[in-house]
């Protein structure tokens, strides 16, 4: 408690300079990796954060120390390096796009690991610390680091925001980007760079490895909460700035811990949580969703199968003779009733179920629905009558009244279907 209270209080001016430069990190990490997620370039990331560990290593050799203008001049150069060999690859060869980015990737990782061993073992003390850059530490980054990595941060959330329109064309519509003047191939390479530096002064607080899922995830996650752009772009930046400060947290807490690997399992705990339980997408409520769609449409079938025994004459139905028409819905068949009951559609006496006035309106609805569509359906697409009966039975739950009475309308108010049954309405209530 008294490192939690110690941290999250800024006591320390170092631990409120590094959340500073987290947040930026952050938010400019999930805007791009937003982009680039609803781009289909996730993988493009991947390979850049890989393929920077090279340049890495160089800007250490020339610098002799960990000079950050150096590493990140280098590690931005080795980045943009693997951009334009994967586009040039991509162009003049017959490689798929993935096996292009895999390739890059490996070579590029190979080529740093080596570098970085041969580094290691040179004997030069300024190496200590070099290796952080593979998983990250957030924690040990210094002020002079932070306001370059911050200052570059910044600057890509302030291009993204004032080319947000532009940005906004490339990833949605390109062609029509193109067909009103908008230079797409140079907003493409604007993009390329702003992600070649959100990766860049991603690398040694959350490493190499990782960084990919610092691009992605938040914008993965965030897109299980809603469909719009804007509110997109706000819950991918909060996602990352919330793990971002867990992850730095833990490896202030316990200073062997690196930070990348925190960071990526807070992320992982909020894409887990969203991808279960988020109020559109969740699996839970898509479950839930289509539960409760399953259990009106038995109670529709029910209400339909009673009204079609009130057209023959028939004021009730037994449930035996409901249990023939649905044979392998039983348990929903009583669930229905029961449902139906509460809601005072219909009336259960001994053995026979028969509609009340509220659920003769009901059914007659559905009934309605169903036999309008059919009608549409033979008359505007031309469909056998023999062949709409199915379609009808899906459609007839999910018809609003606004499309009933387009459908009315357009077929001007037709009184049978193609099956030449009446399209009952309240003028001609069969009570």
């Amino acid at each position: 408690m008294d490192d939690f209270i110690y941290f999250f209080t800024f006591q320390d001016p170092s631990v409120a300079w590094v959340v500073i430069g987290i947040t930026l990190l952050g938010i400019g990490s999930a805007y791009v990796g937003t982009f680039s997620f609803l781009d289909k370039k996730a993988l493009l990331g991947d390979a850049i954060s890989h393929a920077v560990l090279p340049g890495i290593c160089m800007g250490f050799i020339l610098a002799g120390e960990k000079n950050p203008i150096y590493i990140v001049t280098g590690a931005f150069l080795s980045g943009a390096f693997a951009t334009f060999l994967s586009s040039w690859l991509k162009k003049n060869t017959k490689l798929s796009e993935d096996s292009i980015i895999a390739t890059i990737l490996s070579v590029f990782f190979g080529v740093g690991i080596v570098m970085l061993t041969a580094l290691q073992k040179s004997g030069n003390p300024e190496i200590a610390g070099l290796n952080s850059f593979i998983f990250g530490n957030a924690i040990g980054i210094s002020e002079s680091d932070l306001l370059i990595y911050g200052g570059l941060s910044l600057t890509i959330i302030l291009v993204l925001t004032l080319l947000l329109k532009e940005f906004r064309l490339m990833v949605f519509d390109p062609s029509f980007g193109k067909a009103i003047g908008f230079p797409i191939e140079s907003i493409r390479f604007l993009f390329n760079v702003l992600m070649i530096l959100a990766v860049v002064i991603g690398i040694q607080a959350i490493g190499v490895v990782l960084m990919a899922a610092l691009l992605i995830t938040p914008g993965a996650a965030a897109r299980f909460w809603t469909d719009r752009l804007n509110p997109l772009l706000i819950l991918a930046a909060l996602f990352s700035v919330i793990s971002g400060i867990l992850g730095t947290y833990i490896s202030f807490v316990l200073p062997q811990m690196p930070t990348g690997p925190w960071v990526v399992v807070f992320l992982s705990l909020i894409a887990l949580i969203s991808f279960l339980i988020s109020p559109k997408s969740g699996i839970i409520f898509r479950f839930l969703s289509r539960k409760k769609y399953l259990r009106k449409t038995h109670r529709d079938h029910l209400l339909k199968a009673l009204y079609k025994a009130l057209e023959e004459g028939r004021k009730s139905m037994t449930i035996e003779e409901i249990y023939e028409l649905y044979p392998y819905q039983k348990k929903e068949i009583n669930q229905s009733i029961i449902d139906l009951q509460k809601s005072k559609y219909i009336v259960q006496s001994q053995n026979s179920i028969s509609l009340q006035e509220p659920g003769v309106s009901e059914a007659m609805r559905i009934v309605r629905l169903h036999r309008l569509w059919e009608l549409y359906l033979n008359e505007s697409l031309k469909i056998a009558p023999d062949h709409v009966h199915e379609s009808a039975e899906q459609m007839e739950h999910l018809l609003t009244p606004e499309l009933e009475a387009l459908l009315e309308k357009r077929l001007n108010f037709p009184s049978l279907d193609p099956h030449q049954e009446t399209i009952p309405r309240e003028k001609n209530d069969l009570r």
